[in-house]
């Protein structure tokens, strides 16, 4: 078989997992799944196979099919059964034509940026070439394998195979995979993931969301050595569960340019061989899994599969305005011993939705986790700032590699544990070094637009792509710092409190469709959901106990962020520490959508 290629310091999951003590952040947490419903093994699937005369296997760009092809080939040899393959991408459009089609959404010469596309999967393929994909009828089974095999409406059991989004990065880097219709890898990694986000991802999560009502086995990929799989039974009932009590994702980590040593120092199942940690994928739901295990072994399907099949348990109250998208997330910024986050702007939502075709922009904020005492957050304009002026500062520094005195320009203020800084879409903002940042936004994650990065380079040794133009379409220069001190900053509020617990409210800016509380609590909390979702995270004390109304029970640790449905309509938490526990809570404010 052809050895597993990808190109990163991080561990590859491992086939079995255990949960880490009480107050240690588990990096692998999982669903239990109950009775022996994982399977590892092309040998194991290819006795399921066997019972069927035909089977079709769609999945996930990034997979590495020729090797499962030939997992499955070894096997059918072993059992001396003649089982022939038919590919579908024999039907697909040339790789020119494909080009063609996906060059309006590829945002032209813009290293970062494109436009969600329109387009759906029948558009990569010829139709009548597909209308011939038949049935070999000499052969004992025949597989029809490959992305948008099940457009071929074949009358046979569905096997899908599911990448994880941070492998199918891993392998994008290591040029082990191309993307959807294309014919080779192309050069440059970003303009491969360009590619991804804006078209393959969209337009696979669609044709997967059709699917998944269907799917008889769901295989992850991510070991191509050894595949790992369940029936698509037992994940809709897990889906269910997990809709109607809690879930955790698996988060995943990146160093970076300013990275910092916080995650790397407090999370030990982390690979140590790495020059820091920039970031966590606490809860980016595009890109994030959930793991299932069963006596030992561990598999992961992606996130969106939750949402496409309960979405309206998970939403309550909001899944009219989001549908399937998830709509709030929480990640994690280390710039402990590191340097400052780039000084940069995110896209306002009329700009937002014209450029990139998306329903809602990047609002966020920053809850400080932890920060030393010199810890600082940039945010908003010093009073009095000409704007013609700071653009020419940036095109120069841009042109002539020369600094810019940013504290001549943006506002500065001493960051302190516990802090919730409020910084909605068109607002100059970044993080200073030495602070752990808790960013709590709406889900889109990739629309910075960067205005200064201090004249350093990117891990791959390149310049980072700044974007002054984007930025000052964008900037809102009345944004100053009595604003800022007035506005921007939350300001703790006790709505609730009895003997020994408060609950808090930290308030988000009238832009923000999302609202924050902190429960703070000796003892235990019990909870409505009020059919809305919870997300939540320990940050501070050791642990917390979560009790669901249905009798579900489930640790979390310190730093830890898990979500309670709104279908769970109540849960008790209770602090397993000795000391106070404090536990951030956001979620949709429904009188403050205004997309």
């Amino acid at each position: 078989m052809t050895p597993q290629k990808r190109k990163t310091t991080q561990i590859l999951l491992p086939n079995a997992i255990r949960p880490t003590a009480k107050g240690i952040y588990d990096a692998y947490p999982h669903f239990g799944v109950h009775g022996g419903h994982i399977h590892e093994g092309y040998e194991s699937l290819v006795e399921y196979i066997a019972q069927h005369r035909t089977v079709v296997v769609d999945g996930y760009v990034g997979v590495f099919w020729e090797n499962f092809r030939n997992g499955l080939t070894v096997e059918f040899k072993k059992k001396g059964i003649h089982a022939t393959f038919i590919n579908v991408a024999i039907a697909q459009k040339k790789a020119r034509e494909i080009d063609t089609l996906i060059t309006p959404f590829l945002g032209g010469d813009d290293a970062i940026f494109g436009t969600r596309t329109t387009l759906d999967i029948q558009d990569f393929f010829d139709v009548e070439t597909l209308k011939t994909l038949e049935p070999d009828p000499n052969a004992a089974v025949c597989i029809l394998y490959g992305p948008g095999a099940a457009l071929c409406h074949w009358k046979a059991p569905l096997v899908y195979i599911d990448l994880p989004k941070n492998e199918l990065q891993f392998r994008m880097r290591a040029k082990a995979i191309a993307n959807f219709g294309a014919d080779a890898p192309l050069d440059n990694p970003k303009e491969m993931y360009k590619r991804y986000y804006f078209v393959d991802w969209v337009v696979l999560n669609k044709h997967k969301q059709q699917l998944t009502g269907n799917i008889a086995i769901i295989v992850d990929d991510q070991r191509p050595q050894q595949p790992y799989w369940t029936t698509g039974a037992c994940l809709r009932t897990s889906l269910k569960v997990m809709s109607e009590n809690f879930f955790r994702v698996r988060p995943w980590f990146e160093p970076g340019p300013w990275g910092g040593t916080w995650i790397k120092e407090n999370f030990k199942q982390l690979s140590q061989e790495v020059p820091n940690y920039a970031w966590s994928f606490e809860l980016i739901t595009p890109e994030n899994g959930l793991l299932l295990a069963d006596q030992g072994r561990v598999m992961e399907v992606s996130f969106d599969f939750l949402m496409y099949q309960d979405f309206e348990n998970v939403l309550g109250e909001a899944a009219p305005y989001f549908g399937y998208e998830f709509p709030i997330r929480f990640d994690y910024l280390d710039t402990f011993d590191g340097g400052n986050l780039s000084i940069q702007v995110h896209p306002q939502q009329d700009y937002f939705t014209r450029e990139f075709g998306e329903n809602f922009t990047q609002d966020e904020c920053y809850y400080i986790l932890d920060a030393k005492d010199d810890a600082k957050v940039y945010l908003g304009f010093k009073e009095g700032v000409d704007a013609k002026q700071f653009k020419g500062e940036l095109q120069k520094s841009q042109q002539n590699a020369t600094p810019v005195e940013i504290d001549h320009y943006v506002h500065a203020l001493t960051a302190k544990k516990h802090d919730l800084f409020l910084i909605p879409s068109g607002t100059i903002h970044g993080s200073g070094k030495n602070n752990l940042v808790l960013e709590i936004s709406a889900t889109p994650y990739i629309f910075t637009f960067k205005l200064y990065d201090w004249l350093r380079l990117d891990l791959d040794g390149k310049p980072r792509p700044i974007n002054i133009e984007r930025g000052f379409e964008n900037l809102d220069f009345t944004r100053t710092e009595s604003m800022i001190e007035k506005d921007f900053i939350a300001k703790p509020t006790v709505l609730n409190q009895g003997k020994d617990w408060k609950i808090v409210h930290l308030p988000t800016h009238k832009q923000q469709f999302y609202e924050v509380h902190r429960y703070e609590f000796e003892d235990a909390l019990e909870v409505a959901t009020d059919n809305q979702c919870h997300i939540l995270m320990v940050v501070e004390g050791e642990s917390v106990r979560l009790t669901t109304k249905k009798g579900v029970q489930q640790r979390f640790n310190f730093a830890e962020t898990f979500v309670i449905p709104a279908a769970c309509e109540s849960y008790t938490l209770t602090n397993e520490g000795e000391s106070l526990c404090k536990v951030v809570k956001a979620f949709v404010a429904i009188e403050k959508i205004r997309f």
